[in-house]
């Protein structure tokens, strides 16, 4: 049993939507997630899959996408994505509840493994491409749903927490923010995030141990589609 994490699948069975366009290494991406996924993944392991699941803007136009993950081997745990539309935020449950025992969508909640809590949230950094107050106010809202999800988690006893988030911890060449603060204030070991594309953006944010958290980036292309050990 081992846990792993892989994030920005970009899926697009359903929709006319191609990756080709962002280099060699998303052509036919899809294959290549399912080959090496069916290499180092086994029923009994559980895969993090860290956002950017499917272009789909509606639910029904994920419904291949999500079947295509729903197949590959192992548990799989879902964070939710700036592109992933179909996902409402306040209809995590529902979701839950029509992809019982196939998948499980991480938001204001958490997932068991072992001695530890998984938890997580979309998280948002600002890129330039908002104000700075729009920004804060995303960044607020998404501090409260991480804070719910490791309160759920202590309520029913837990006390090791790995954390996960779609957008980078921090800003291009900051080393602190509050997600990080409050990943520090529950004695978080790993953080494990996404979103960054392009070698230029893989070392947007922080990476390997700092300040006694091990941060982890799983972006599908920085992995080659192979998904990432994160804990025996």
């Amino acid at each position: 049993m081992a846990l792993y994490a892989i994030g920005d699948l970009h899926l697009a069975f359903e929709c006319d939507k191609t990756m080709d366009i962002y280099g060699g290494v998303w052509v036919k991406h899809e294959k290549k997630i399912e080959k090496y996924w069916n290499k180092v993944v086994t029923e009994d392991d559980t895969v993090v899959v860290v956002g950017d699941h499917s272009w789909g803007r509606k639910l029904k136009y994920c419904r291949q996408d999500l079947e295509f993950i729903c197949d590959l081997p192992g548990k799989k745990v879902m964070i939710r994505g700036n592109h992933d539309m179909f996902w409402d935020a306040k209809k995590t449950d529902k979701l839950n509840e029509e992809y019982k025992d196939r998948l499980f969508f991480l938001q204001n909640n958490y997932y068991p493994y072992g001695e530890y809590a998984l938890v997580g949230t979309k998280g948002y950094v600002y890129e330039g491409k908002d104000t700075r107050e729009h920004c804060e106010m995303i960044i607020e809202r998404e501090c409260k749903r991480l804070r719910a999800s490791f309160e759920a988690a202590e309520a029913d006893g837990y006390k090791k927490f790995i954390m996960f988030l779609h957008y980078p911890p921090t800003e291009i060449g900051k080393k602190e923010s509050r997600f990080t603060m409050i990943a520090k204030a529950y004695g978080v070991t790993q953080i494990v995030y996404a979103h960054c594309h392009g070698e230029e953006r893989f070392h947007d944010s922080l990476l390997g141990k700092v300040g006694g958290i091990k941060y982890s980036l799983v972006s599908g292309d920085y992995l080659v589609f192979k998904p990432q050990k994160i804990l025996d």
